[in-house]
């Protein structure tokens, strides 16, 4: 497994407990005793640590090659997941799925941004940066649920939406814009969860929701810290200050109103307990969409709507 510098005081603990285990199953020595007490060393450790996460070092959660992604949750969320392709204009965008499935009986759609794990994933995946078709394919799966009245749940893992130069031409900022539009009054309820890195537009675009979720190791911001960085400092060496600065955590996030709510995650990361990562986003999912679901659905764009419009804060002369 990856580890990350922050998390060395844990991983040199795990690797003296692998050694007096060896020792201990051997036979030859008795370890019992040091070895429950270090193992409760290693839980007081990940306490401290992770309890004091900075903005930088969640961001780097967010991105452990190990977290789970999109059609991990699709895989293990829900049943019956159907993928459907295409924007009927261009082509089919890898980094961008989609499709119709079924939770706890009822018919959803999910949608999200996908990565990959190697490098030939990645490229496939381009990422996890969509081009303009990918949120077109998004918009299109959308009004197809709001046809049946089949509620929608995004999930949002993107570094941002794909900055090439074809992707302009094709029409991205258009695309983006669209669904921001479309998806503020669609006719059915719509839950957004961040699950990893949530950047820029290339998140805000499948980002309108009744309910906006982070999980409790991922940021939202308008721009990456490296980014930010480079722009500031003509540097990447700032960006453990940009991330602070840009107060893109769960928690900031919530203190800004500019979220409903945190999903918690298991101690050290999504990554680090799937089982039961898994079981809180279907907890979580069934809580909401039962909320949700009780709600006649005018009320529902009157409250989305007017919760997006109230983000910000400004002065008028």
């Amino acid at each position: 497994m990856s580890h990350f510098d922050f998390e060395k005081p844990i991983q040199d603990l795990i690797e003296q407990l692998d050694e007096l285990t060896k020792v201990h199953e051997k036979g030859k020595v008795d370890m019992s005793s040091k070895i429950s007490e270090l193992e409760q060393k290693i839980l007081v450790a990940k306490k401290e640590v992770y309890g004091n996460l900075n903005g930088w070092q969640k961001v780097q959660i967010s991105r452990h090659p190990e977290r789970p992604y999109t059609l991990d949750y699709i895989e293990n969320c829900f049943e019956n997941f159907i993928e459907l392709h295409g924007d009927r204009t261009v082509k089919d965008d890898k980094a961008m799925v989609g499709g119709f499935a079924t939770f706890n009986g009822q018919s959803v759609l999910v949608v999200g941004q996908q990565k990959g794990r190697n490098t030939k994933q990645r490229q496939f995946r381009n990422f996890g940066m969509p081009n303009p078709e990918g949120y077109r394919k998004a918009l299109r799966l959308m009004k197809m649920a709001e046809r049946f009245n089949i509620p929608v749940i995004c999930m949002i893992d993107t570094p941002g939406a794909s900055p090439g130069l074809e992707a302009e031409e094709r029409g991205q900022g258009e695309a983006i814009a669209r669904n921001l539009y479309e998806m503020s009054v669609l006719k059915v309820p719509i839950i957004c969860i961040i699950i990893g890195e949530g950047a820029s537009g290339g998140a805000l675009g499948i980002g309108v929701g009744d309910r906006v979720l982070m999980m409790e190791n991922t940021w939202y911001s308008v721009i990456s810290p490296e980014s930010c960085s480079s722009i500031l400092w003509r540097s990447w060496e700032h960006k453990e200050k940009a991330a602070e600065a840009l107060k893109l955590t769960a928690t900031d996030m919530l203190a800004n109103k500019l979220i409903d709510g945190v999903i918690p995650e298991p101690l050290g990361g999504a990554h680090n307990d799937t089982a039961l990562t898994y079981q809180t986003i279907k907890d979580t999912l069934e809580k909401e969409l039962a909320l949700l679901n009780q709600k006649p659905i005018e009320q529902l764009i009157e409250e989305r709507i007017h919760k997006f419009s109230e983000m910000g804060e400004f002065i008028e002369k």
